[in-house]
């Protein structure tokens, strides 16, 4: 005899949460996430399905495998996670469960999803985040991204709050929490999109516009540093000779 478990049929999907890391595609055409534990090799959409991480035939999620999915059913669950070292980049998903799924005590594994909004926490020098920045690491054909306030940007590549909601689709809402308020520019405000990135919209109000002065400006003042110094080693040079 096979152990059955019960069928549950709800009437609308159920929530989970979730931490993920940011992914930008390496083309700056698509955003996405990648988990950060079993299925961390394999980024995906705001819309996907799961698919087994050890390359076996079945569909996620089995119960002889432990493909799939996977989320939590208390927010503050998923938080908690955020406070260790190597999650402190990440960003808290609220995420509905699609499909077929397993719950669990604490959550559930599930064959399909859809990531409805991502709260992405301060920039690393404690400031409220603007922007979401190349974090120097990644996956083939994919960057890794981080929180950054517009003062720690500078040249990285990077892309707003706004503008990676746009690439990624699908009506992912993007906001900021935490942090102390921006140096360059108002708390909570989102820009609309970095130059330079593809995927960045028109329509900017003036909030928008603000912040995006500010990422432009903390820029353009980290190019002027780099200048500066340039120019001095320069004088330095000429002056031995």
């Amino acid at each position: 005899m096979r152990l059955r478990l019960p069928a549950e049929r709800p009437t609308e999907p159920p929530t989970g949460y979730k931490i993920a890391h940011p992914m930008l595609s390496q083309d700056g055409t698509r955003a996405g996430f990648t988990g950060v534990s079993l299925g961390g090799a394999l980024p995906y959409g705001v819309l996907d399905d799961a698919s087994c991480v050890y390359g076996r035939r079945h569909r996620p999620p089995s119960r002889l495998c432990d493909c799939g999915f996977h989320c939590v059913h208390d927010r503050t669950a998923a938080e908690a996670l955020l406070c260790t070292a190597e999650h402190r980049a990440a960003v808290l998903l609220e995420v509905s469960v699609l499909g077929a799924y397993i719950r669990f005590e604490r959550g559930y594994r599930y064959a399909r999803q859809r990531v409805r909004t991502a709260a992405v926490g301060p920039c690393a020098c404690g400031a409220r985040a603007a922007a979401l920045a190349d974090a120097g690491w990644g996956r083939p054909g994919w960057r890794a991204l981080a929180p950054a306030c517009a003062g720690c940007v500078r040249a990285r590549t990077s892309v707003s709050l706004a503008g990676f909601a746009g690439l990624a689709g699908d009506g992912l809402r993007v906001s900021a929490t935490g942090g102390r308020p921006s140096p360059g520019g108002p708390a909570g405000v989102a820009p609309r999109g970095v130059p330079g990135v593809p995927g960045a919209a028109e329509g900017f109000g003036v909030p928008e516009l603000v912040a995006e002065a500010a990422l432009l400006q903390a820029r353009l003042d980290w190019f002027q540093t780099q200048l500066a110094r340039l120019g001095d080693r320069g004088a330095e040079g000429s002056g031995e000779n």
